[in-house]
């Protein structure tokens, strides 16, 4: 590629600046990322000039970005986290799967995937220490968008207890509470054991706080699963089964929730022949999962650790 030998321009006023920085950008070789710099540039720079911004408001602003990193650990992402919370997540997730191929619909990853999970056999719990609350019993199928089982799916589990955190914010649970890893079988099933999830507040002692406070929003999550299931030959699902109220769902604090991936959790006050010995009340969900053909790859963990 040939680079044009721009002329450098002194900056005399708001006009000058963005064509400007755009000009010192114009020998970026790579095509996307050119692109990408190229449109930031663009949409910051009006977005500065549409809003004006006190020197003490960019300033502040700052600080807050600042914040982010500063409240980032390997417990807690709060870069992810803000992301979730304006919208930007949920964005992504949509752009880049929009279900229209008859698979399950995606929901955004989350800050608190720490990956590495046990490797657990069929129907085993992963309540790995004491957690109060109703018994869960989850099955399912993993297939492709035509009906047909695949086996050795990999279902990448983990959900918040019913007090609402994760084991990783919580000194009091046991390492890997409720995550686990589970493979199908022949014909694309899967089941596990679990706890009712509940709905909780995302964390709000850091400037993503600071924020939802100033715009008078709630912090709260409605109750899911997370999943992330994958397969050679398939597009890695990233998603959450939901059980709320629809108020809760239509008011999630990160935008994720969806009609399709709503699971039927029900209820069981009485015994049932098919689980045997199951303290009542417990709960059952079964949900089928369609994978379409791709190419199968993992997301980076945004966390890699417990709170100590």
């Amino acid at each position: 590629m040939q680079h044009v030998t721009i002329q450098p321009k002194l900056i005399n006023t708001i006009a000058d600046v963005t064509p400007t920085v755009l000009a010192a950008m114009a020998r970026t070789s790579d095509p996307r990322l050119k692109q990408i710099m190229d449109s930031l540039v663009r949409h910051l720079h009006a977005f500065i000039i549409e809003t004006k911004p006190t020197e003490e408001e960019f300033e502040g602003g700052l600080r807050w970005l600042t914040a982010l990193g500063h409240h980032t650990n390997e417990s807690n992402n709060e870069v992810v986290l803000a992301a979730d919370v304006v919208g930007a997540s949920t964005l992504i997730d949509l752009i880049n799967n929009d279900g229209m191929q008859g698979e399950t619909m995606s929901a955004l990853l989350g800050p608190f995937y720490r990956g590495q999970a046990p490797e657990c056999v069929s129907g085993e719990c992963i309540a790995r220490s004491e957690t109060p609350g109703p018994t869960l019993y989850f099955k399912g199928r993993v297939t492709g968008v035509g009906g047909a089982p695949i086996e050795g799916a990999k279902l990448d589990v983990w959900q918040a207890s019913p007090v609402g955190l994760y084991e990783n914010q919580d000194a009091g649970q046991d390492d890997f509470n409720l995550r686990g890893v589970f493979r199908t079988d022949a014909d694309g099933s899967f089941n596990f054991v679990s706890v009712k999830p509940a709905g909780y507040p995302i964390p709000v002692d850091g400037p993503v706080g600071d924020l939802l406070r100033a715009q008078h929003r709630h912090p709260m999550r409605p109750a899911h699963v997370h999943f992330i299931v994958s397969a050679p030959g398939h597009k890695t699902l990233v998603t959450q089964i939901f059980s709320d109220t629809d108020d809760a769902l239509a008011t999630d604090v990160v935008f994720g929730a969806k009609t399709q991936i709503i699971g039927d959790f029900v209820e069981h006050t009485e015994p049932h022949p098919d689980y045997p010995g199951a303290p009542l009340p417990f709960y059952t969900c079964a949900y089928q999962f369609k994978l379409v053909e791709g190419e199968s790859s993992y997301p980076v963990p945004p966390i890699s650790g417990k709170k100590s």
